[in-house]
């Protein structure tokens, strides 16, 4: 086998066209969100200035010796913004949390449903009715009108959280709404797609191909879900054990981004489903907190996001809108595609009889498609499923649509206080986020099956939120502990319980570590604090709360 590098010329024009798309990335995207707008849109900016449609038509020399027509040059340039695709993606999967779906029940699935199915049959219908010019060479016009009702129906989750971040209405039940939708659409929508990409490299409707890609997908989602959730737990609590550091947490993540990214691109799908479901499992580990992919996100925002939007941005041919037709569809597309998600937002909204100004807010904020939007444009462009025509037009949706959304969702929300139960709501999760002890995540009760235990687990049944899932310590036998007796006094939150063989004090320290707000002991009655209720109290990382009955428990 021989490598061969690439040349010194190759690499000096390499790291100059690098220099010169970050630059001028980073700061048009600092300009746009000066101006209110998300960055994607500024850093799209700086690949279509760079590119053809302005730099390629006043200097074609510069542009030429820049982003030479070389496979090795573009081979280089490419893979760097395939490598931001990966981690945008992955971070995108560790903000889903699919258990919001579930807790928003009905109203979350109707909108979520036509917020996604109006588009996507939208879509369909217009892929299906461009011209030929539109369509990607030896590509099927069934593949091709698939995946623009793919690009149609998918949001941008990170410009609508944005939005929501910086109205301060995350928490709101609209804010909880809006976000479970995009996920959905997100998650949905990358699932689609990668059936889509499945059949376009298959060259069309290939039954043993299709069978390869759909059951090799059925079983990865249960490996990813059962299996490989249990490795990635095992991983980060051995990190987490270990004190945590910032190195091995980061390892863990790439190895899973990784792994599943080569999982999915053998399965014909593309590494970016295999990226953003890393991130879905990351996420659900008890053992992750937010701080794990901090440097990743950092560093994705910083440099892979923004070079990867502007390779995307040279991509596009602005030039190509001289074309009468072209700016006829690239019109039509966009009024489709807005009309579509805000009306089936609007519908799924009537239909879980929620009022029409917030069935009409979420159509507004569902609308961004955003940078999720690219790489599903960027995909359809790698596999030739979309041309240069069809790729600017979805392009340019995607950019105007996060454009015009910011605006016009402030608008729509401004003086909303929402009802008298949510704003309770708020209130009380307010006082939460401001407690130093009695906050939402997990509790460590360590507990001998003795009445101080029982009344530690009850105080804290008591006390914490409901959501709050408990793990029960016990070190050394385990008879004696009656745990159902501990779920009865916690009132159905997700309990676990650990058993281990070293010394009390030992165990509960080492068990600190791993991602838990407190611990909350029962201390025997009496005038003394128990030796290892001491030591403990000594040596905790985190709050500890004693429980004291009094003589008895009949008589707390």
């Amino acid at each position: 086998m021989s490598l061969n590098p690439p040349t010194e010329h190759q690499l000096l024009v390499f790291w100059v066209g690098l220099l010169v798309i970050l630059v001028a990335a980073r700061l048009l995207g600092a300009v746009m969100q000066r101006i209110g707008q998300p960055a994607v849109i500024g850093e799209l900016a700086a690949g279509l200035i760079l590119g053809p449609s302005v730099l390629g038509k006043l200097a074609p020399d510069i542009t030429d010796w820049l982003f030479p027509a070389d496979d090795v040059q573009t081979g280089m340039l490419f893979t760097v913004g395939w490598l931001g695709v990966l981690f945008l993606l992955v971070s995108t999967g560790f903000e889903t949390d699919l258990g919001l779906i579930g807790r928003l029940g009905r109203a979350a699935v109707i909108v979520s449903a036509g917020s996604l199915l109006v588009p996507a049959i939208a879509g369909f219908a217009v892929g299906w009715f461009l011209p030929m010019a539109f369509v990607g060479s030896d590509t099927e016009r069934y593949i091709f009108a698939l995946f623009v009702a793919a690009a149609l129906s998918i949001s941008s989750l990170p410009v609508i959280a944005k939005i929501l971040g910086e109205m301060g209405l995350m928490r709101r039940n609209f804010g909880q709404l809006t976000l479970a939708a995009g996920m959905a659409n997100d998650v949905i929508g990358w699932v689609a797609l990668g059936l889509i990409a499945g059949l376009a490299q298959a060259g069309g409707l290939k039954l043993d191909k299709l069978a390869f890609t759909v059951v090799g997908l059925i079983v990865f989602f249960v490996v990813a879900f059962t299996v490989g959730q249990r490795v990635v737990d095992t991983a980060l609590k051995r990190v987490r054990a270990n004190g945590g550091d910032q190195l091995s947490g980061m390892t863990v993540v790439l190895v899973t981004t990784l792994s599943f990214g080569v999982v999915t691109q053998w399965l014909h799908v593309e590494a970016v489903l295999g990226a953003f479901i890393a991130g879905v499992i990351l996420a659900r580990s008890r053992f992750a907190e937010h701080e794990l992919i901090r440097p990743l996100e950092t560093m994705t925002a910083a440099v892979f996001a923004p070079i990867f939007f502007a390779t995307a941005g040279l991509r596009v041919d602005l030039g190509l809108l001289a074309d009468g037709e072209t700016i006829m569809w690239a019109l039509i597309v966009l009024a489709i595609a807005s009309l579509s998600k805000f009306l089936g937002s609007i519908l799924g909204a009537q239909l879980s009889f929620l009022p029409l100004r917030e069935g009409a807010a979420l159509g507004v904020g569902l609308n961004a498609r955003g940078a999720l939007e690219i790489v599903i444009a960027t995909v359809g462009l790698s596999l030739g499923v979309l041309n240069d025509r069809s790729y600017t037009v979805i392009v340019l949706m995607a950019m105007a649509t996060s454009m015009a959304a910011p605006p016009l969702l402030r608008r729509a929300l401004s003086g909303w206080e929402g009802t008298p139960e949510e704003r309770q709501r708020l209130d009380m999760e307010a006082q939460l986020a401001s407690n130093i002890v009695v906050r939402g995540n997990r509790i460590l009760i360590p507990t001998k099956g003795d009445v101080p235990s029982l009344l530690a687990a009850q105080v804290a049944g008591l006390t914490w939120p409901a959501e709050t899932a408990v793990t029960l310590l016990t070190a050394g036998d385990a008879s004696t502990v009656d745990v159902q007796a501990h779920r009865d006094v916690l009132f159905g939150r997700a309990v676990d319980h650990d058993i281990v063989d070293t010394p009390v004090a030992d165990a509960v320290i080492a068990e600190a570590v791993l991602g838990y707000d407190a611990i909350v002991i029962g201390a025997p009655t009496g005038g003394e604090t128990s030796e290892y209720v001491s030591e403990i109290m000594r040596r905790s990382p985190i709050p500890v709360v004693i429980v004291r009955g009094a003589a008895s428990l009949n008589g707390r």
